[in-house]
């Protein structure tokens, strides 16, 4: 068999695979290029063949992090590594790219060979499923929390005051957020209040502002956060922190719209949404006496509570990778996702800082992180161990399924056609992960428990 015949014979079997294909000798010039690498890159082979590899792709490693320079470098094959290269009319491209060495019948090596997949439909379909998961900043697919989303875009155009309840960490702000940016006022300040933060003295005065000489050290007059915010929104959280004599006061802020500054005799119209948070009980308070009844009425015109993390558990996968995607951006990182027994140690925690305990968690494996995965060395040891003693192993991914599904289970009184709408899933396919798991569940079946 001739030369020029395996030539032609190997451009044909290149020319027919979907990946595109480039080799390149020792000098880094490029030798072939199939079709499919035409296609992606939009460069002909014609212009491809002779020249640098890094002049034609252009892409996001060609400078530091060549995988295909490491490869002639080290010997060590490259798999599926994603990066981004740049077409020729200017567009990044999310490529998977694989390299290996060529070598001579004496075994010199005398070149390499790269192979690229175009991830373009992967990324778009990506940004659709997170587009369905993702609200206003606001990342679930849970049941509870897509109900709320739902309620955010019917409340926003209103003026009604918002209460939003939920533990430390699950969003609150963000819940704020979206209601302000859907809402006729998004063009106007968005101003938030810590209530918390402040001693009684000076929130009242970073309220409502006070008068030159209406105290030691005002010089000058200074508004308040209600004048900042005039026709925008103002979000006081921990609405719940607040004292009872500062209690009266925000009521009146409320019935009569106006207020007087610290000093002042001149009354301010109040031309803001108020949207109130709060990680307490407020009913509680009321009947306790630490809370005005007459304002917990006022600020719990619309109430929506945000559940905690632990009780929407299938929301924790798609919030480490978008908190590890965020990460990787701001640290310039390549860290891919985590390990099966990281996630696994991520979904047995119950998180009692929710949200942003999360965040932080997925933050300190990221620095700590010498992978292209998280493992659970790199978590946070309060995660896999306690008071110094290891925890036994974590479960199988199977095992974690089996539990979650199990608990949607008991949320709706053993209900398989309710339990299977909450996941998502057709009821068969529910009868069939049961069956699969092992799952033992009660022969009473939620159903007969349904009225009419």
């Amino acid at each position: 068999m001739s030369a020029e015949f395996e030539k032609d014979n190997t451009r044909v079997i290149l020319d027919s695979l979907a990946e595109g294909v480039f080799t390149v000798d020792d000098q880094w010039q490029i030798t072939s290029f199939n079709r499919a690498a035409e296609k992606i890159t939009g460069i002909s082979r014609d212009e491809a063949v002779g020249r640098k590899c890094w002049e034609v792709f252009r892409a996001s490693i060609c400078e530091n992090e060549c995988a295909l320079r490491q490869t002639m470098k080290s010997g060590k094959n490259t798999l599926c590594k994603t990066i981004y290269i740049v077409d020729a009319q200017g567009n990044r491209i999310p490529v998977s790219i694989s390299t290996a060495l060529l070598r001579d019948e004496n075994g010199r090596i005398i070149g390499g060979v790269e192979t690229f997949h175009d991830l373009s439909l992967v990324s778009e379909l990506k940004k659709e499923i997170e587009g369905k998961q993702a609200f206003s900043d606001i990342i679930s697919k849970n049941h509870l929390m897509r109900r709320l989303f739902d309620m955010v875009v019917q409340i926003a155009p209103s003026k009604s005051t918002v209460l939003v309840e939920g533990e430390s960490g699950t969003g609150k702000e963000l819940f704020a957020r979206a209601i302000h940016n859907l809402s006729p006022r998004k063009n106007k300040p968005m101003v938030v209040v810590n209530c918390g933060a402040l001693p009684d003295t000076l929130l009242e005065s970073e309220l409502f502002g006070y008068k030159a000489g209406a105290f030691t050290g005002a010089r000058k007059d200074k508004p308040g956060r209600f004048e900042l915010a005039r026709k925008g929104t103002i979000f006081l959280d921990e609405i719940g922190d607040i004292s009872p004599a500062l209690q009266v006061k925000l009521l009146r802020v409320l019935q009569e719209k106006t207020y007087e500054p610290l000093g002042g005799v001149e009354t301010l119209k109040a031309d803001v949404r108020i949207i109130a948070a709060t990680h307490r009980n407020l009913e509680k308070m009321v009947t306790k006496g630490l809370f005005r009844e007459d304002l917990y009425y006022r600020i719990n015109v619309i109430r929506l509570v945000i559940p905690p993390l632990r009780e929407r558990k299938e929301d924790i996968p798609i919030l480490v990778d978008h908190f590890i995607s965020r990460f990787d951006r701001l640290y310039e990182k390549k860290v891919h996702g985590v390990s099966p027994e990281a996630l696994s140690l991520f979904m047995k925690h119950d998180f009692p800082g929710n949200v942003r305990e999360l965040e932080n968690m997925v933050e300190h494996a990221f620095v700590l992180c010498d992978d292209e995965l998280i493992h659970p060395r790199h978590l946070p040891e309060s995660l896999w161990s306690k008071k110094g003693k290891d925890l036994a192993f974590p479960e199988s991914l199977q095992e974690n399924e089996a539990a979650y599904i199990r608990e949607v289970l008991r949320r709706n009184n053993w209900d398989r056609t309710a339990a299977a709408a909450e996941l998502g899933i057709h009821k068969s396919t529910l009868y069939r992960k049961v069956k699969s798991l092992n799952l033992i569940l009660p022969e009473k079946d939620g159903r007969s428990n349904r009225k009419g």
